[in-house]
C-alpha cells in the first residue's frame, strides 16, 4: 500500500513512524510546506519526500492529513477528488459549515474518510465501551470524564485552537456519543481563567466543567484544565448497576490520593503523547487496514460534526449561563 502523510509536524512524524512499521505499507510519502522539515522527516523513516506544490497530483492508495486545521480546507480539496481513503486528524474544519462542506465532498467523490479520535483505540477505553455494550456493568448510571493537560498551550496555538471545547473536550464528546450509542441531548458548561492569561486574551479558558445529558438519560460529568502540575491526566469512569469501572488510573496517573494507599504518580504522563502513544499506534494501524478493505471505517466523518455540535453547544452554554439543546446548534 502506497500512503501519503501531509504534515511533517508532531502529529505527522507520529503518523509516519507508525505508518513506516506496517508491513503492509509498501512506499510511504510526505510533505508538508516547509520542505526541508518534509525531507527531514522522510530520510528519519526511509520514505520519500515529495514537494508541496505536486500535492493534488500525487497518486496513493491513502492519504493522511496532518496539518493544521487551518489548511484542512486547502489540502482536502486536492486529495479527496482522488476518491481513496482518507485519515484526518481532528477537527475535519474549525466550523460547522466547513465540516460539512468537507464530508459532503468527501461523498461525492467517494473518498472515505476516517477522524482522528485516537481514545477509541485506547485498549482500556474500549473495553469499557465492550463491558458497556454487554451489559456487564449492568444499567449505565453515569460517567465521569476527567481531561486535564500536563502543560499550557503555547500562545501561537491558542489563537486559532478553536477554543477549550473544540479543541479538548471534543475527544470526550467524542467518547461519550462512542460509548453510549446515544447522541448527547444537552449541555450546561462553564469556563474560566485561573492562572493562565493567554487564554484570556483569545476569549478562550484553561479551566472548565461540562455536565451533559445522553438522549437516553445517561449524565455525564466532564471537569477540563490546560494546566496540571503533576501530569497529564485523561481518566474515564462508568458507574452501573452491577460494576464501576475506570480506565486511565493506573501508576504513572498522576494523582496523590491522600490515604496513601495507592501506587499513583509514578513516572506520571507527560502529554497527551504519551499518554496515548499506544492509541495512536492502534489508529494508525486501523487506518491501514480500513484503507485496504479489510474492516469497516472506525470512526466515520459524522463523528467530527456531531462532536463539534456539542461544543458549540457547550459555548453558547458557556456564555448564557443556561443549557443548551445540542438540537438548536445548526
Amino acid at each position: 500500500m502506497k500512503v501519503l502523510v501531509i504534515g511533517s509536524g508532531r502529529m505527522g512524524a507520529i503518523r509516519a513512524e507508525d505508518l513506516s512499521a506496517n508491513s503492509k505499507v509498501s512506499q510511504l510519502l510526505i510533505t508538508n510546506r516547509n520542505p526541508d522539515k518534509a525531507a527531514a522527516l522522510a530520510q528519519k523513516f526511509s520514505a520519500e519526500f515529495v514537494p508541496w506544490d505536486s500535492l493534488g497530483s500525487i497518486e496513493a492508495d491513502a492519504y493522511v492529513v496532518a496539518v493544521g486545521t487551518a489548511a484542512h480546507e486547502e489540502v482536502l480539496s486536492k486529495i479527496l477528488p482522488h476518491g481513496k481513503p482518507v485519515l484526518c486528524e481532528k477537527p475535519i474544519a474549525a466550523t460547522l459549515s466547513g465540516t460539512r462542506a468537507a464530508i459532503e465532498s468527501a461523498a461525492k467523490f467517494g473518498a472515505p474518510l476516517q477522524i482522528g479520535f485516537q481514545r477509541r483505540f485506547d485498549a482500556n477505553i474500549q473495553k469499557m465501551k465492550q463491558q458497556i455494550h454487554s451489559g456487564e456493568i449492568g444499567t449505565l448510571y453515569s460517567l465521569t470524564m476527567t481531561a486535564h493537560d500536563f502543560t499550557p498551550s503555547a500562545r501561537e496555538f491558542i489563537e486559532g485552537s478553536g477554543g477549550i471545547f473544540r479543541d479538548m473536550h471534543v475527544h470526550d464528546f467524542d467518547l461519550v456519543r462512542w460509548l453510549t450509542d446515544t447522541e448527547v441531548e444537552s449541555v450546561f458548561a462553564t469556563k474560566s481563567v485561573l492562572a493562565h492569561q493567554d487564554y484570556a486574551d483569545f476569549g478562550d479558558a484553561d479551566t472548565s466543567a461540562v455536565i451533559a445529558k445522553t438522549t437516553s438519560g445517561v449524565p455525564v460529568v466532564i471537569s477540563g484544565t490546560r494546566h496540571n502540575g503533576l501530569g497529564q491526566d485523561v481518566r474515564l469512569e462508568a458507574f452501573g448497576s452491577k460494576n464501576s469501572i475506570s480506565a486511565g488510573l493506573n501508576s504513572r496517573t498522576p494523582l496523590f490520593d491522600l490515604e496513601r494507599e495507592l501506587n499513583l504518580n509514578v513516572n506520571p504522563y507527560l502529554g497527551f503523547v504519551d499518554r496515548f502513544r499506544d492509541a495512536f499506534r492502534n489508529e494508525t494501524n486501523a487506518f491501514v487496514l480500513f484503507a485496504g478493505g479489510e474492516i469497516a471505517n472506525p470512526c466515520p466523518a459524522d463523528s467530527a460534526l456531531e462532536s463539534l455540535r456539542i461544543a458549540e453547544a457547550c459555548e453558547l452554554s458557556a456564555a448564557s449561563g443556561k443549557a443548551v439543546r445540542v438540537a438548536e446548534v445548526l
